[in-house]
């Protein structure tokens, strides 16, 4: 769907400024240009941003996420990562534009770097918010329809129906809709930038805390932590599957395979022994 969604963007973009820019030229009376012109202008831009930058904004937005509480000290790096970016942009653009006139037996002109550049990037920092702003505004979107997760707060008065350290629900909104999940329910959980994503049930719920953080308030008896990114609920794990390199691929309840990194591995299978020695309820 997010391909799809900028493959449209691009191709109908590039699209409406090559014809305009066509019929720009002829109302002015320009020096005339070649009907290709435009479509290689445009389309080698587009390319470049389809192919290169949109893929390394939305890697660098997730691993870097923007939000109220940060962006007095994320800002300037997203400013700093303008630069490269409207350079990589200016540099891969100008190469498909003088191989697409080279294949036509003609020549690419570059006027002054310098102005070139400049220019460029004026236009390309615009570009990058608007990227920027789409790929926010549909994480939002996204997070709406499928539930976001929450903390249940403290209340005012009175000590908690539950205990915060250790929550035995959470709170889910989902498209103005209140609804409590039980943490016991998670099957596995997937680190996501500032989110973690929650799953259970065959749905995911993205809850705004770090991987560590939610470690420590989840029981350490049922889940435990086997990759930088994961977390499993044992009571969904099926099996395990040894890998190259002191690795594993753990196969889920639900399909899912979930890896497991060398350094998470003893202590996962440590946790399986004590299960088993742990004797049955009478």
């Amino acid at each position: 769907m997010e391909l799809l969604f900028w493959l449209l963007l691009v191709l109908i973009n590039c699209s409406g400024n090559a014809i305009t820019t066509w019929m720009d030229a002829n109302r002015s009376g320009a020096p005339s240009m070649e009907w290709w012109e435009p479509w290689v202008w445009e389309f080698s831009s587009g390319l470049v941003w389809l192919l290169l930058l949109v893929p390394a904004i939305v890697w660098f937005s997730r691993r870097w996420p923007l939000h109220l509480d940060n962006w007095r000290r994320r800002l300037p790096w997203y400013l700093l990562a303008s630069v490269p970016i409207s350079l990589l942009h200016v540099l891969a653009m100008f190469g498909l534009r003088m191989l697409a006139y080279a294949l036509v037996g003609e020549r690419y002109q570059v006027g002054s770097w310098l102005d070139e550049l400049l220019y460029e990037y004026l236009k390309d920092v615009r570009t990058y918010a608007a990227i920027l702003f789409c790929i926010d505004g549909y994480r939002f979107l996204l997070r709406r329809l499928q539930g976001e997760a929450q903390l249940l707060a403290e209340p005012d008065e009175g000590p908690p129906v539950e205990p915060i350290d250790h929550p035995e629900r959470l709170l889910v909104r989902k498209l103005g809709r209140d609804f409590l999940i039980a943490t016991a329910d998670i099957e596995w959980a997937q680190a996501a930038g500032n989110y973690v994503n929650l799953h259970l049930r065959g749905h995911d719920y993205p809850l705004r805390i770090t991987m560590a953080a939610l470690e420590q308030k989840l029981d350490a008896a049922c889940f435990v932590r086997v990759h930088r990114s994961w977390l499993i609920n044992l009571g969904h794990l099926v099996s395990i599957e040894p890998l190259e390199g002191g690795e594993a691929l753990l196969h889920m309840a639900d399909g899912k395979e979930v890896a497991c990194s060398r350094r998470y591995l003893p202590a996962l299978k440590s946790t399986l022994g004590r299960h088993k020695e742990e004797p049955a309820p009478e």
